[in-house]
């Protein structure tokens, strides 16, 4: 049997998440609030009016929309947002706005209403794997090259 996807609308006017086209690969979130979003130096968390019951053994991430983020300068600040399989509460999506966008270079502003498409939703199996601790691990070719080590 395939696993399902709960939404519950909190309030009658919440939209439940869909996904745009059949070969989307995410729902879309709407927004259930009317929020103005000043620029980089604030965010604000939007509700969605929805919950979720994901199946056992799922993941919710939730992610910027490309068409905002290129348009209104719009993003989800802790991009992916992670929801866990036992949360049941609101769905709320944390965005920020960065402080130019060259469609409306003379707004220092987006207003988000209710309706509008803020972030998307991508549902992933999650594999839970058992935790060891050891005193060495296998040496690689990288090794412990961090940040920029294997080039720009």
């Amino acid at each position: 049997m395939q696993p399902t996807v709960k939404f519950l609308k909190l309030t009658g006017s919440a939209h439940i998440p869909m996904r745009a086209t059949a070969g989307a690969a995410c729902y879309d979130l709407f927004a259930h609030d009317t929020i103005c979003i000043d620029d980089m130096r604030t965010f604000k968390v939007v509700g969605t009016g929805i919950a979720i019951e994901l199946p056992p053994g799922h993941v919710g991430l939730v992610c910027s929309r490309s068409g905002l983020a290129a348009k209104h300068g719009l993003f989800v600040l802790n991009a992916p947002g992670v929801i866990d399989e036992d949360y049941r509460g609101e769905i709320k999506v944390i965005l920020g706005r960065l402080p130019y966008t060259p469609q409306w270079p003379s707004e220092n502003y987006t207003l988000v209403e209710p309706g509008m498409r803020i972030a998307q939703l991508m549902i992933l199996p999650v594999t839970h794997l058992p935790v060891v601790e050891v005193t060495d691990l296998t040496t690689t070719a990288r090794g412990e090259g961090g940040l920029g080590s294997t080039g720009v």
